[in-house]
């Protein structure tokens, strides 16, 4: 390799290096991004749900077939998921947990609907893979689970 191209590659190498730590620091704001952004959509579906609770039923027993639950037990069990695994969700506390739990709520929404929008549809996609992400990677640096975790395994001796 003549001189010209090592140099031509290490300054690529050291490009690459700055770009990558640049993206690195943004991985806590970008996962805090994510869990607001997804939070704020399931936790505003399940305000909508309690202001009108006999729509909401009908909503239930007419319109969603949630699979194997009727629809007295769907929909108190689909609305708490919607306001209470969000705010799990933003605040990064068991952040995994809440993620899947609403991707779980995510699946069951556009499979209990008769007929998706194409653009809603998106939608659920783009938010499921958003939560997947989330799941596998963790909620994030700016997390409460980050401050409180190592707190629990060292009051409880966990290795």
């Amino acid at each position: 390799m003549t001189t010209r191209a090592s140099n031509a590659l290490a300054h690529l190498v050291q490009w690459w290096e700055r770009l990558v730590t640049t993206l690195n620091l943004l991985q806590p704001a970008a996962a805090l991004a994510a869990r607001i952004y997804v939070g704020q959509a399931f936790f505003m579906s399940g305000l909508t749900k309690i202001r009108d609770w006999d729509i909401t039923l009908a909503l239930f027993t007419d319109e969603y077939h949630v699979p194997f639950l009727p629809p007295a037990i769907a929909a108190p069990l689909g609305t708490a998921g919607e306001l209470v695994l969000p705010v799990l969700l933003v605040l990064g506390l068991g952040g995994r947990f809440a993620a899947l739990g609403l991707f779980v709520v995510n699946l069951v929404a556009v499979n209990s609907l008769q007929e998706v929008l194409p653009a809603a549809l998106q939608q659920h996609i783009l938010w499921g893979s958003l939560l997947a992400g989330i799941a596998i990677y963790g909620p994030g640096a700016w997390s409460l689970e980050r401050v409180i975790w190592p707190r629990v395994k060292h009051a409880f001796a966990f290795a």
